[in-house]
C-alpha cells in the first residue's frame, strides 16, 4: 500500500513540475514578445500601364418587308464585313460571329398613338480582337466602308495583367518602407527588418470601356473612325499591402 503511495506521489509531483517548466516557457515567450517593438504601416501604390489589347463589337443590321428579305440583306453586309476584317491582317481566331437575330422592326404611329410592326429586321453582332490597339480606327474605317452600320463597343485591356500587378505590389511595398521610416526617423528609432507582410488589396479595374454614345448607328462615312476618337488612354491598377516592421533603437 505504501508503495503504490510513493508511486502516485512522485507522478503527482513529476506532472508539476512538467506543468510549471511549461507556464515559466510560455511566460519567457510572451514576454518576449511584449518588449519586442514594431511599427506596422499600410502602403499603396497605383501604376498606369497603357493597354495592349482591344475588342470592338460591331453590328450589321439590315431592315426588310420579309424577314427572308432582311435576313439575306443581312448575310451578304455581314460577309462584307468579315472580309474586310481578314483584309487588316487579323487572325480568323480572333474574330467571332454571333448568332443571328431576326425580329419584327416596331416603330411608334404618331396618328395611332402606339407602336406597330413595320417589316423585320436582322441584327448580327461580331467580336474582333485586336493585339494592337492602334489596329481600332483602322478595323472600324474598314468595316463601316463595308456596310457595318452598329457600334456596340470598343474595349482595352492587357494581354498579360501579371507584370502591371507585379509592378504595383512592389511600389506599395517601397511606400509602406518610406512610410515607417518617415515615422522612426520622427521618433529617433530606425527601421529594421520586416516582421510580417501581407497583401491588403489588389484592384485590376475592368477594360476601359468606350462611351455610350457610341452604341449608337456608326456613320455612313469612315471619317468617323480617326484615330483621335478611339484613343486607348492608360489603365490604372492599384495595390495595397500591410507591413510590420521591426524598430532598431
Amino acid at each position: 500500500m505504501s508503495r503504490l503511495f510513493m508511486r502516485r506521489t512522485r507522478s503527482i509531483l513529476s506532472l508539476l513540475v512538467l506543468v510549471g517548466c511549461m507556464a515559466s516557457s510560455a511566460y519567457a515567450q510572451s514576454d518576449a514578445n511584449d518588449n519586442m517593438r514594431t511599427i506596422h504601416v499600410e502602403g499603396e501604390a497605383t501604376v498606369q500601364v497603357a493597354p495592349d489589347e482591344a475588342t470592338v463589337r460591331f453590328g450589321i443590321v439590315t431592315r426588310a418587308d420579309t424577314p427572308e428579305a432582311a435576313r439575306t440583306q443581312n448575310g451578304e453586309a455581314s460577309s462584307a464585313a468579315l472580309q474586310a476584317v481578314r483584309a487588316a491582317d487579323v487572325p480568323e481566331e480572333q474574330i467571332q460571329m454571333e448568332q443571328l437575330q431576326l425580329r419584327p422592326h416596331r416603330v411608334y404611329d404618331e396618328e395611332r398613338r402606339r407602336t406597330v410592326e413595320d417589316g423585320f429586321e436582322a441584327v448580327r453582332t461580331v467580336r474582333v480582337t485586336l493585339n494592337d490597339p492602334d489596329q481600332v480606327p483602322v478595323v472600324v474605317a474598314a468595316v463601316v466602308d463595308a456596310g457595318a452600320n452598329r457600334l456596340e463597343s470598343v474595349e482595352y485591356g492587357l494581354q498579360d495583367r501579371t507584370a502591371a500587378r507585379n509592378e504595383a505590389l512592389s511600389e506599395a511595398a517601397r511606400n509602406a518602407r518610406s512610410k515607417a521610416e518617415q515615422l522612426a526617423s520622427a521618433l529617433d528609432v530606425q527601421v529594421g527588418a520586416v516582421h510580417t507582410i501581407r497583401e491588403q488589396q489588389f484592384s485590376f479595374p475592368r477594360a476601359l470601356q468606350m462611351g455610350q454614345a457610341r452604341t449608337a448607328m456608326m456613320a455612313e462615312s469612315a471619317s468617323d473612325a480617326n484615330p483621335e476618337a478611339y484613343a486607348a488612354g492608360t489603365i490604372e491598377v492599384e495595390a495595397q499591402v500591410s507591413v510590420v516592421f521591426m524598430l532598431v533603437p
